[in-house]
């Protein structure tokens, strides 16, 4: 029987490995963009002080308005302690000896009043800070969200082949809202608070070193006591962390595998997973709660036992050294003021490890390696679709082989078509040819050029795709058509539509061309999804036309119809078609058989069927099962 220590490594395995563990080979099955939602098990915890410098860039940016809301948290604090030692003169005037009731009636009515307007100048510098730190904190944020989209945007595909949405997508709202909470009101409290201990510090001494040193004693204490806390607190965030990331990713991947679970009668295991994971996160989050909670009332009593010592040397010194009430007295308050920002900030640590925690994970993204640009890249003024493959070979790992020495060439007009059991390397070739994957041994040129010397925006500019799995966005039907092309009219997007069949449904829907597709289409049939990924591709004028079972998800009618399209938008073009349907490969000018990664045989319909090999006994097991 499985044991909770088992069953927990398992989901270590599947839901945080490392990205090298986590690459997946195209013998077994083709990469796929999964959900998730956690920091990788395995990684190396990053330098608190490096994140918390980088955070800080961050702010820079705003300097100004940064500067601003420190110079508020100043007078905010000079006001502060102003105001607590203008008790001194008010308490001694009012005990001094021969003064009437008059007399220290008039004293304390100004004294109150000059408090008045020095705590007023002390609120409103307040306010100002917190505003100005909120416009600052935003301003980080909204900074940081878009570097960590546009880093994003410049990953190589094989960064989502081997890392699950929902882990990117946490990125962006748990891992950055953590960081917000600290950059809007932690960050300046601790500011703040620091000012405060400064001017505090002096203070206390200048009214009497005695009692001064007594406090400045406890510090040490209090900070020892609040760096074990944070030592052992920092450690229970980060494996909250990590286990908050793999229940949003096991819920994320369970909730959208919903049919699947039902079909296969999984609910009671899936909840039972869910339970074991849940129990997890709660008793990750109970430690990391508890020790970072305990950082509270351990230094506030330790605070408590500084102000009693100084209250009772202070008391003696009133007594024997004639040091005067409102002396004693506002040490006493400097005291707990002195005290109150340390307790404060321990109070805060929990909000400083899930930023730090979150902040190291979106800078985690930050510096993964971006799809390389040599610096020898051209861009060609036109691409006509030579395509040529010599001897080539890749692996998605160093260690594995995928494809072994293919060769082959397409013109411009020509269709060519793979064709092999699952695995065989069919879609590694197209991802080649879209450079979302370099080659490892061998050459590919297009109208000549090496492919790795072709700027891969101006190569895929010129490669339109159809894959497998359809993804639509949010939008009306037009727009997912336009897509393909941004600038096509709405006449064009129309004829699009016709080629790939689907202008027929389209105007069958509520608003027509109009309707807004929300949830990946989940409103449309998946053949209707499908016909609108093909219209995409139709309107696309690229000379590369890549189809990856294209037709997979509509029905055999509609294939005809399909067809009929695809070969009016495929003339001129160079079109690789992979298919299971032989059918759909049978008018290719080349049809390539591929097996564990190598081309195993070449030739039209025809010659491949006379040959009697591995093709031909493919096209017979589909006659038998017709």
């Amino acid at each position: 029987m499985m044991t909770n220590n088992d069953r927990r490594e398992r989901f270590l395995k599947k839901y945080s490995a490392s990205q090298n563990d986590r690459a997946r080979k195209e013998m077994n099955v083709m990469p796929r963009r999964g959900p998730g939602g956690m920091m990788r098990g395995g990684a190396k915890p990053k330098n608190a002080l490096k994140s918390l410098a980088r955070l800080l860039a961050y702010l820079s940016h705003e300097r100004g308005l940064l500067i601003a809301a420190l110079v508020s948290a100043l007078f905010f604090t000079v006001a502060s302690l102003t105001s607590s030692y203008m008790l001194r003169p008010v308490l001694n005037l009012l005990t001094e000896e021969g003064k009437t009731p008059s007399e220290r009636m008039t004293a304390l009515a100004l004294g109150i009043a000059l408090m008045a307007l020095v705590y007023a100048i002390s609120i409103f510098s307040q306010w100002l800070q917190q505003r100005l730190m909120l416009a600052v904190s935003q301003r980080s944020l909204k900074r940081m969200r878009s570097d960590l989209y546009r880093k994003i945007q410049t990953l190589p595909i094989k960064y989502f082949d081997t890392h699950r949405s929902g882990d990117i997508m946490s990125r962006f709202t748990n891992d950055v809202d953590t960081v917000g909470e600290m950059l809007n009101t932690t960050l300046i409290q601790i500011i703040s608070g620091a000012i405060t201990i400064v001017g505090t510090v002096v203070l206390m001494i200048y009214t009497n070193w005695i009692l001064g040193l007594i406090t400045l004693i406890m510090t040490p204490v209090l900070t020892f006591v609040s760096r074990l806390i944070m030592k052992k607190g920092r450690t229970a965030y980060k494996e909250q962390q990590k286990n908050l990331g793999m229940l949003n990713g096991f819920s994320e991947e369970i909730i959208s595998g919903q049919k699947v679970v039902k079909v296969f009668n999984h609910e009671a295991v899936a909840i039972d997973e869910f339970d074991f994971l849940n129990e997890e996160l709660v008793e990750s989050q109970i430690k990391a709660q508890f020790r970072s909670g305990i950082m509270g009332p351990v230094t506030h009593q330790l605070c408590n036992v500084s102000y009693g010592i100084v209250a009772c040397v202070g008391g003696l010194l009133v007594a024997l050294r004639g040091f005067d009430y409102g002396g004693l007295a506002i040490s006493l308050n400097f005291t707990r003021s002195f005290n109150r920002p340390i307790n404060e900030i321990s109070m805060q640590m929990n909000v400083i490890f899930s930023a730090l925690a979150g902040a190291e994970r979106v800078f985690e993204v930050l510096d993964e390696k971006s799809e390389e640009e040599l610096p020898d890249e051209i861009v060609p003024e036109k691409i006509e679709g030579h395509i040529v493959l010599d001897n080539v070979s890749f692996g998605y790992t160093p260690d594995t082989t995928v494809l072994h020495n293919i060769s082959l060439y397409a013109k411009p007009g020509q269709k060519i078509a793979f064709v092999g059991s699952t695995g065989a390397g069919k879609t590694t070739v197209t991802n080649l040819l879209s450079r979302f994957y370099d080659i490892n041994e061998g050459t590919i040129t297009v109208d000549g050029i090496p492919i790795e010397r072709i700027d891969r925006g101006a190569l895929r500019r010129n490669v339109a795709m159809v894959l497998q799995d359809t993804h639509l966005f949010t939008g009306t039907v037009m727009e997912n058509i336009r897509y393909g092309r941004l600038d096509a009219t709405d006449e064009e997007v129309i004829e699009a539509a016709k080629i790939a069949s689907a202008h027929s449904f389209i105007i069958n829907l509520e608003h027509g061309y109009d309707t807004v597709l929300e949830n990946d289409g989940a409103n449309l049939s998946q053949g209707q999804r499908q016909l609108l990924n093909i219209a995409r591709a139709a309107i696309s004028k690229a000379p590369i036309l890549i189809l990856d079972e294209a037709t997979s998800s509509v029905d055999t009618r509609t294939e005809k119809h399909i067809d009929e399209g695809m070969d009016r938008i495929m003339e001129n073009k160079t079109t690789f078609v992979i298919a299971h349907r032989l059918s759909t490969v049978r008018s290719s000018n080349a049809i390539m058989v591929l097996e564990k990664g190598r081309i195993v045989e070449r030739g039209s319909h025809e010659e491949l069927i006379a040959l009697g090999g591995r093709y031909a006994d493919l096209y017979n097991e589909i006659i038998e099962l017709d």
